[in-house]
């Protein structure tokens, strides 16, 4: 993951309604922006409505909405949300936002496709991905995603949703590099990986270590858009700079 510190103005994040814990490197510690973040949670918003409702629900947006205009108030000059799944709500949430918003780290792939050739995309659950997420992105539906197996630590954890209840960084990190081989076994040619889930960064480096593969997650996305890299919604700009920055 990139420095947090000095390369991204105050950052907006509309969370999703749960209490699970957040290590440094998740998007819901502050300390991952070095303290340079706002939040604001959106009631109602909890997993189970995420992965299994109306992706494109108007309410869900609604209430995103009413905390995107909280978070500008407030001083946010970038915003996002805590799910990659929320990439359907990209179009409603930026409509009218005098900030730059974009809903989910799999806007980035175009960009990292320009910079590695082929990139492969690793989420939490099983399924959660959908060929309709991927063109909602921008990419292929097709393109190789891989994700922790049913009964993965750190799933269980997440689905328990008690701030009390610990993480075991080891046994979550050596889960996330087992997913993540099987899925470089499938598609051995991958150049990059990027991360759907703003939970998998804590594990970040340790992943990219392991595959000896560039590994990117919600904050290299975020930086991606403050440097011009990108748009919000994952289109180039005419002169992409593709070249990742020292």
């Amino acid at each position: 993951m990139s420095d947090p510190q000095p390369t991204l103005p105050p950052v907006g994040v509309l969370l999703l309604d749960t209490r699970f814990a957040r290590p440094p490197g998740d998007i819901g510690n502050a300390s991952t922006f070095g303290g340079r973040v706002l939040y604001e949670t959106v009631g109602g918003a909890s997993m189970t409505r995420i992965l299994q409702g109306d992706p494109e629900d108007p309410a869900l947006a609604e209430g995103f909405r009413a905390a995107r205009d909280r978070l500008v108030a407030r001083g946010a000059e970038l915003l996002t949300t805590s799910c990659g799944l929320l990439v359907f709500q990209q179009a409603r949430l930026s409509q009218g936002c005098p900030v730059p918003f974009t809903a989910s780290s799999l806007f980035q792939i175009p960009l990292r496709q320009a910079q590695h050739g082929k990139v492969a995309v690793m989420g939490l659950l099983q399924g959660s991905i959908t060929p309709a997420h991927l063109a909602a992105a921008g990419v292929a539906p097709d393109l190789p995603v891989g994700a922790l197996p049913e009964d993965a630590h750190l799933l269980n954890v997440l689905r328990a949703n008690d701030p009390d209840r610990p993480i075991d960084a080891a046994r979550a990190t050596a889960e996330l590099i087992a997913a993540a081989r099987a899925l470089l076994d499938r598609a051995p040619d991958t150049g990059a990986l990027v991360l759907e889930c703003t939970n998998l960064p804590p594990y970040q480096a340790a992943l990219a270590e392991a595959l000896d593969l560039p590994v990117y997650g919600f904050y290299d996305w975020l930086v991606a858009i403050h440097q011009g890299q990108a748009l919000p919604d994952g289109r180039l700009p005419p002169a992409c700079p593709t070249e990742i920055p020292a």
